[in-house]
């Protein structure tokens, strides 16, 4: 069963959102899915980002595009994979600007949980994907539901920082208020554009700038390694 209800109190922001029609036909589509195809995250963890980061301690949001869709890689939360996992690319390189802005060690493990629990609301655009397909899941609906929950974001009077890295989740910059949140705007990490102003954009140092400026505590960005 895809979880019905939304965990803490994202359930009460979103629950104008989750009585519109096109909710109830996501539902039904991603039900047929996962019965038909092998889909990724487990229904579980679908809403594994809103869990682990309830809306009222969101500092930051890093936007991704759509989960991994190989076998064991996403578990809800953008750009990371379970513990045990190869790191994808697109995290290796993550890791590498990390490195270079902060002098963050390289972690032996590529799941980003520890990020998720200090108020980073890692959040794809689409929360579902066939597997070995990306973007399969564009366009079922869950576009609509995640503009929702960044446009709550964005509403906020509490300064927020938004990560958008790469087109997809520059789309999304018309949903947040630009004078009261900090948008930090770059390439995507990927091998294919990395180069092109991802790597020396320092997103990380410039996060926890404009948090203590706004007088919050900045993010701890180094992952602790796993046994």
């Amino acid at each position: 069963m895809i979880p019905a209800v939304l965990p803490n109190d994202w359930q009460q922001v979103m629950q104008e959102e989750m009585q519109q029609p096109y909710y109830q036909e996501l539902m039904d589509r991603l039900a047929e899915e996962y019965r038909t195809h092998t889909v990724y995250p487990d229904r579980s963890h679908i809403f594994q980002a809103l869990k682990w980061t309830p809306f009222e301690q969101v500092k930051a949001v890093i936007l991704g595009q759509d989960p991994y869709h190989g076998a064991g890689q996403a578990h809800g939360l953008s750009f990371s994979v379970q513990p045990g996992v190869r790191k994808p690319p697109s995290l290796q390189n993550i890791f590498k600007e990390l490195h270079n802005d902060l002098g963050c060690k390289i972690p032996n493990h590529g799941c980003l949980e520890h990020w998720a629990k200090q108020g980073v609301l890692l959040l794809n655009a689409v929360l579902t994907v066939r597997e070995g397909k990306p973007n399969s899941h564009r366009k079922l609906g869950w576009e609509n539901f995640t503009n929702r929950i960044i446009a709550a974001l964005g509403q906020r009077e509490r300064p927020t920082v938004f990560l958008l890295w790469g087109r997809h989740a520059q789309e999304k910059a018309a949903l947040i208020q630009p004078d009261r949140h900090l948008l930090i705007e770059s390439a995507h990490p990927s091998p294919l554009s990395a180069h092109n102003g991802f790597f020396g954009s320092r997103p990380f140092s410039q996060a926890n700038e404009f948090l203590e400026s706004t007088g919050q505590t900045g993010i701890d960005w180094q992952i602790p390694d796993l046994p």
